[in-house]
């Protein structure tokens, strides 16, 4: 599918300001699409909105298919009758640039507990109806999700392969008798993951109404302590004790010497393939509801992954093993139809990873801050861009463009200056003004880039086990973006789609 000349900003909903320790759904998000509308940009990109798990990292997830509710505004509870703004004040926290996770986890549990057991005594009829409706509708996934997380809670989040043998295997008998011990539990679970599904699809809809789209992100790996793996086993490399026996990386590239040694479990292509790749289908139906396009991490895992033994300490000692490519793509294709997907394909992009993202005419991604550390061939320069691609200044992985710069080598800095005819005094702005000019039919930057932040604002570093993802915006930083210059390289570059 082919996007057209447009462009957005790349921010994660924990990114917004709020009094509640960490961005969520309530109305800084609307305000952040107003500003889209205002500055005539048409695309919001996000991470993934699954529920974090070790590092509050979303893209290590106790769920492929569910969703963080720590992003359910407790402002909106408030309207709906479900909490008092005297219970939502006492869980108001300073908002600065960092998400405050566990003070704000403490604060809404408790807001949530409290909506829900209001929610069970004043269902209507027709909520009712509505909530059986999402529970029918989600049954693949969401049964064994929110028994796993009732699960979870009993046993201190600790991987599940550790719980007791009989729940860990899924017996039946077991099943049973926690699904009756946790009832309550369970039902909270239930409702919390139908207030999330209705906060974000109202928090969706205004963006389209606005004429934004929402890019959503699909990693292509499942954490090994999730609900996916302890529900489907035979779809993963783990033993019949649920030990992980073949896990995910990336050989030493751009961003680690010795890789990176992801510890998700491998898929068992062969066990998918023979099911028709259902739990796959299951879940880019889900993302195509809930998104408008998705970006697909890693895309080089389709064609081919890197394996690594699970006792392996670093990702050195891995083999490269071929992925199910097009037989997979093919079958979603044929099941979900049009495909609007942007395949995330850094890193070194060999000869079947540009055959495979090309016959469906997925653009790739080319980033700005990797175009001056060669010469005039280097496919990260504007000029040798496809038109059928996204450019970045960079992504939640790389610095903040200023950051990048203030670190690069000299050499690298030279080449830049050159390149953009500047001083580099705005690298910022010299970058994103590089990225609308450019034949890329989409232009998207993060917030940070618009704000000229330096490299203390920096989302993630990849292999950095812990400090990520907190970053947070002031109104103040929001309100100093130049939205006169956006609107001004928006025209420009064509990029305005009236």
């Amino acid at each position: 599918m082919r996007f057209p000349r447009s462009c957005g900003t790349l921010v994660h909903p924990t990114s917004f300001p709020g009094k509640y320790g960490i961005g969520d759904f309530g109305n800084e998000a609307r305000v952040f699409i107003d500003f889209l509308k205002d500055t005539h940009q048409t695309i919001w990109q996000m991470l993934p909105l699954t529920p974090t798990g070790y590092g509050n990292s979303p893209y290590a997830s106790y769920s492929a298919f569910a969703g963080n509710v720590y992003l359910i505004s407790p402002d909106i509870l408030v309207k709906k009758g479900l909490i008092t703004p005297a219970e939502a004040k006492k869980a108001e926290l300073p908002s600065g640039t960092t998400v405050l996770y566990d003070e704000a986890f403490t604060k809404k549990d408790q807001l949530l507990e409290l909506a829900s057991d209001r929610f069970y005594e004043g269902l209507t009829k027709e909520e009712e109806k509505n909530f059986k409706a999402f529970k029918s509708e989600n049954k693949k996934w969401l049964d064994d999700y929110v028994l796993f997380m009732a699960c979870a809670i009993h046993y201190n989040k600790q991987p599940w392969n550790t719980w007791d043998a009989d729940i860990a295997q899924r017996k039946p008998a077991a099943m049973k008798a926690y699904k009756a011990k946790f009832t309550e539990r369970i039902k909270r679970i239930y409702w919390m993951q139908y207030e999330f599904y209705n906060q974000w699809m109202d928090l969706k809809k205004y963006a389209n109404d606005n004429g934004i789209r929402v890019i959503g992100d699909i990693p292509i790996f499942v954490d090994h302590n999730s609900s996916d793996v302890w529900a489907n086993p035979e779809y993963f490399e783990v033993d019949d004790k649920g030990n992980r026996k073949l896990v995910a990386g990336v050989p030493p590239d751009y961003f680690s010497e010795t890789g990176q040694l992801w510890g998700n479990p491998q898929y068992n292509w062969e066990t998918l393939e023979k099911d028709g790749f259902s739990w796959w289908v299951d879940r880019f139906k889900h993302m195509f509801k809930t998104c408008d396009a998705i970006r697909v991490d890693h895309f080089r895992g389709f064609d081919e992954y890197w394996e690594v033994a699970a006792e392996e300490e670093t990702a050195i000692n891995g083999r490269w093993v071929k992925g199910p490519g097009e037989k997979l793509f093919d079958t979603i294709l044929e099941k979900c139809g049009e495909l609007p997907i942007l395949a995330e394909d850094l890193g070194f992009v060999t000869e079947g990873v540009e055959k495979l993202r090309d016959k469906y005419s997925f653009p790739g991604m080319k980033i700005i801050q990797f175009a001056f550390d060669s010469d005039s061939s280097n496919s990260f320069l504007p000029h040798n861009y496809p038109q059928n691609c996204v450019t970045y200044t960079g992504t939640h992985d790389n610095d903040t463009t200023i950051g990048w710069f203030l670190s690069a080598p000299e050499q690298e800095k030279h080449h830049a200056r050159t390149y953009t005819r500047s001083d580099g005094s705005n690298i910022s702005w010299e970058f994103i003004r590089l990225g609308m000019m450019s034949v890329a039919d989409q232009a998207i930057f993060p917030l940070q880039d618009y704000m000229s932040l330096g490299g203390e604002h920096r989302m993630n570093f990849p292999g950095k086990p812990s400090g990520n993802w907190q970053w947070r915006y002031t109104n103040q930083m929001f309100a100093e973006v130049d939205r006169e210059q956006i609107r001004f390289l928006v025209e420009l570059s064509n990029r305005r789609i009236i």
